[in-house]
């Protein structure tokens, strides 16, 4: 069995026992985490889509750690004119592994 699932703006295929990198959630290392936002279930042959959610699908997950992204680099630059600006950025993100699907 498997969902699609969306979360910081993006969408995510899961099932259960899956280790996934989403955006920040809130919470500690070891928390409880149920995310709502389920598109599609499907398992046993059976396809569950939502319009646009499926309606009391929920998928369980424990947060594993809170982490950071890479850092990447922000370069503005226009030519001739003297004008620079470097920035850097990394992205806040919570690993999850998938515990459990309830269509």
């Amino acid at each position: 069995m498997y969902a699609v699932i969306r979360t910081g703006g993006k969408q995510y295929r899961v099932a259960e026992n899956d280790v996934v990198v989403v955006e920040r959630i809130a919470g500690e290392a070891g928390d409880e985490v149920t995310l709502g936002d389920v598109l599609m279930v499907a398992g046993d042959g059976d396809v569950k889509v939502g319009a646009p959610l499926v309606d009391g699908a929920a998928v369980k997950a424990t947060l594993v750690e809170q982490t950071r992204g890479d850092k990447i680099i922000v370069f503005k630059k226009k030519r001739r004119q003297n004008y620079r600006r470097k920035r850097g950025h990394r992205q806040d993100l919570s690993v999850l592994r998938i515990t459990g699907i309830t269509a």
